[in-house]
């Protein structure tokens, strides 16, 4: 969990720089596909079953 927030982090930062920087508008672009990865990254973190325990043969 600490790493889907430090990603937040780490995009919204890049996205702010990216739009208050003239010129680095490209940092916005890699601040909005590390938050869609980090998303999907989650989703797919999120949405695995856990296991059931096998129980031992008798």
């Amino acid at each position: 969990m600490a790493i889907f927030l430090f990603l937040i982090l780490v995009a919204v930062v890049l996205g702010l720089i990216g739009v208050a920087a003239e010129g680095l508008f490209y940092l916005l672009i890699i601040g909005i596909i590390v938050l869609v990865a980090d998303v999907i990254f989650f989703a797919a973190r999120w949405s695995r079953r856990p296991r059931r325990p096998r129980r031992p043969l008798r």
